[in-house]
């Protein structure tokens, strides 16, 4: 049984201003649950936009969903599987944020009590997962190029770089001349429309890994990404738009992609992270773990997903002191050589501070089921 749910709106502040073409962001403003059934406990987090700019959803909105629509379903329930768990959800249309704040707790709660890490319940294998790092819009190329040398020195896989009008050919220019040979991709984050596809086909001369989300998330997304694509040799890579299993499986079929960057919160969960990958090797289109500037609690939850076998490109998985000057989730993350450690232990080991939970927490709302 679910006996009892605790859910936590948190605002942790960055430890610097997160710069993208949505625009500035000064701290990450989440959603912890703490389940509790089965004679163990676990912690999860979902970590939706703070404002509705990336998706529909936002952090107030998943809060509200999760206490007053989902929550209620689960406490006190014997939830048998993780189909039984999203049946229970299955009323709720979309909000995959809040359905994930739940789904992903469930997930680690499952590994504890069967004694195994969370990356073997989901079935992945590996005890270190590469990770790669990433660049919001910079003061200057200076600083920019100090913090790209900084990154390979340091062993990171690969680089992403936020790309903007304004911050745009121009910048990749200038790194590809300095940096000829590293691999890196840009993030559009949605900010150009099909009348921009004769800049993007410059792009192709630069030899980028990716180019991620490059036109907005509208109706007519997956159709005009098909169309790009077919312009294009540089791959697109979906991201805003890769919204769940369906909308992945349209994409497939409209030739919109040749990568997918699955954020587990975004499509609403692990199990259908698992699914979307496993559609993806299916048609020969390689994956990559996305990160929504989760604590380390969700930093550690996406390592294990990474250990999937289509997870072949370096994830958005960053160390503790990337964003945060004191992460909510300890022991906090660390990279060692563009790699971070996944679990040794049943579930996770990461958890919130106490201490620093009860300063930053927002909202909370508590679940007990009824003692009969």
């Amino acid at each position: 049984n679910i006996e009892r749910l605790d859910v936590y709106r948190v605002k942790v502040p960055l430890a610097f201003v997160w710069k993208t073409s949505y625009g500035d962001q000064l701290h990450t403003d989440t959603i912890l649950v703490r389940m509790e059934g089965g004679g163990t406990y676990a912690w999860g987090e979902s970590c939706p936009p703070h404002v509705p700019n990336y998706s529909a959803e936002h952090t107030v909105g998943t809060f509200h969903t999760v206490r007053e629509h989902m929550a209620p379903r689960l406490i006190g329930q014997e939830v048998a599987s993780v189909d039984d768990l999203l049946g229970r959800l299955d009323f709720v249309k979309g909000n995959q944020f809040a359905r994930a704040a739940l789904e992903i707790t469930w997930w680690v709660l499952e590994a504890k009590r069967r004694g195994v890490p969370l990356h073997v319940a989901l079935g992945g294998k590996g005890a270190h997962v590469a990770v790669g790092a990433d660049f919001g819009i910079q003061d200057s190329l200076d600083t920019l190029m100090r913090k790209i040398q900084a990154a390979i020195a340091a062993g990171f896989a690969r680089i992403k770089l936020k790309y903007r009008p304004g911050w745009d050919l121009d910048m990749v220019a200038a790194v590809r001349s300095t940096f000829p040979d590293f691999t890196f991709h840009v993030d559009c984050n949605a900010a150009y429309t099909p009348a921009d596809t004769e800049m993007f086909h410059r792009l192709d001369r630069y030899r980028l890994a990716m180019i991620e989300q490059p036109l907005a998330d509208d109706g007519l997304s997956l159709v005009n990404h098909a169309d790009l694509q077919a312009k294009l040799e540089t791959p697109v890579c979906l991201d805003e738009s890769a919204l769940s299993l369906a909308h992945v499986e349209a994409a497939i079929r409209l030739r919109a992609c040749r990568v997918v960057n699955i954020k587990m919160a975004r499509v609403g969960g692990l199990e259908a992270s698992r699914r979307i990958q496993a559609l993806c090797a299916e048609h020969g289109i390689p994956c990559w773990v996305g990160g929504m500037l989760e604590t380390a609690v969700g930093g550690a939850i996406c390592a294990e997903l990474a250990t999937l076998p289509n997870f072949t490109y370096a994830g958005d998985i960053f160390p503790s002191s990337y964003f945060y000057d004191d992460d909510l989730g300890k022991p906090e993350l660390t990279v060692a050589h563009g790699e971070i450690a996944t679990s040794r232990v049943p579930g996770i080991v990461q958890e919130p501070d106490p201490d620093l939970l009860a300063r930053w927490t927002v909202e909370r709302a508590t679940f007990r089921a009824e003692r009969t």
